[in-house]
């Protein structure tokens, strides 16, 4: 009996001994988990990154509609999104003239690689001042169509000390309903609270969608698809520098629509229900305000259909009488404010437009280009 009770002790032993290590791992799991939470340190572990130093920076923010064929993914923390780009690797000289591009996905360049987009083409013109400085030209545009988001990426890129700012815009950025909606304001509400309270752009009654992250959701646990999404864009890094591939353009792709809809309603707004407090110019203004920067305002172009009720709508997003009056109201207010603006809405041939009534190829790009070199505000840079 005695080897028998001395192996029911030994097993009693080691069941408290196991147990003991599970209670030990799980307090210290729970306590690192809520120091993580105290602690906070997203917004550093977004600054680290291998970019611009193992690997070269990206030339535009990263997004992904597909990350195992295009080396990139859809990163909404701020700090990640710039840490990657090439802008933080680029201390400006005194030889530099520096220009910063915002605005939406036809700025960062759906359905473009990224040597093809708008701030790419320019660069590849080795331009200069007047007064002897290189122009480098940096893409910060991102997908998504809202004036808010695109102010959120100027403030935070100010600490780049850009000359000027070309800020694309177009009527689908501008409805005020829309204004937040945007995943990187959504993502970053302590970011976008800052700013707002900042500008006082009077969205109040959107900022409930900002709700801050709770403690559990500031835990490794709740954090954990942000943190995968950190370290997996780390290591697109090796594929990045290896092929420069940072979007999957696929082969065929459902075309612009040229056929549309009979509805003459915008954002379910009718012509007698739109007005300019419909549009957030408010934005705009604090966008002006929030730089040392000039800003000159780009309304980009847009496709304009021959097809079935082109008489009623310019294309999918705008029927033709919001747009005009979209038009008159933006020129009004530019003269109103003094603000510069260089007007290319019409200024594409159908057949450049890809898979939207704002995405473009190759060729529209090139176009753009030269309009934008073309025009007075830009007359002081030269090849």
């Amino acid at each position: 009996k005695q080897p028998a009770l001395e192996a029911t002790v030994q097993g009693s032993s080691e069941k408290a001994f196991v147990l003991r290590l599970l209670l030990k791992t799980l307090g210290l799991f729970l306590l690192i988990n809520l120091v993580f939470a105290w602690v906070d340190p997203v917004p550093t572990l977004g600054r680290f990154s291998l970019y611009n130093h193992l690997f070269p920076g990206r030339t535009r923010l990263p997004y992904s509609d597909d990350p195992t064929l295009s080396y990139s993914l859809t990163v909404n923390q701020l700090d990640a999104m710039f840490a990657s780009h090439v802008i933080l690797d680029s201390p400006k000289s005194e030889s530099e003239y520096r220009v910063i591009l915002v605005g939406d996905s036809s700025v960062w360049g759906y359905l473009q690689r990224h040597e093809d987009t708008i701030s790419q083409q320019l660069n590849g013109k080795k331009l200069r001042t007047l007064d002897g400085r290189d122009v480098q030209f940096y893409n910060l545009g991102y997908p998504t169509l809202s004036l808010t988001k695109d102010l959120l990426i100027l403030d935070y890129a100010s600490k780049f000390q850009p000359d000027l700012i070309l800020w694309f815009i177009t009527l689908e950025s501008l409805p005020v309903e829309k204004q937040l909606q945007s995943p990187v304001l959504t993502l970053n509400p302590q970011a976008t609270q800052t700013l707002l309270a900042k500008t006082a752009l009077g969205f109040d009654e959107q900022e409930d969608s900002l709700s801050k992250a709770g403690f559990w959701e500031r835990t490794i646990v709740g954090r954990r698809r942000l943190l995968a999404d950190l370290i997996r864009h780390q290591i697109y890094g090796l594929m990045w520098s290896a092929t420069q591939i940072d979007q999957y353009i696929p082969p065929t792709y459902d075309l612009r629509a040229e056929d549309l809809s009979d509805d003459v309603s915008y954002q379910d707004m009718s012509p007698e229900q739109f007005s300019s407090s419909s549009l957030a110019f408010n934005v705009i203004k604090a966008g002006m305000a929030i730089t040392e920067a000039q800003v000159i305002l780009v309304n980009e172009p847009i496709f304009i259909s021959a097809g079935e009720n082109s008489d009623v709508r310019y294309n999918f997003y705008y029927p033709i009488w919001a747009y005009d009056q979209y038009q008159t109201m933006l020129e009004e207010q530019a003269e109103i404010n003094h603000w510069d603006l260089i007007n290319l809405w019409d200024l594409l041939p159908g057949e450049v437009f890809t898979d939207s009534a704002i995405h473009y190829n190759l060729d529209g790009v090139e176009i753009v280009s030269s309009a934008l070199l073309s025009s007075p505000q830009l007359a002081f840079m030269g090849q």
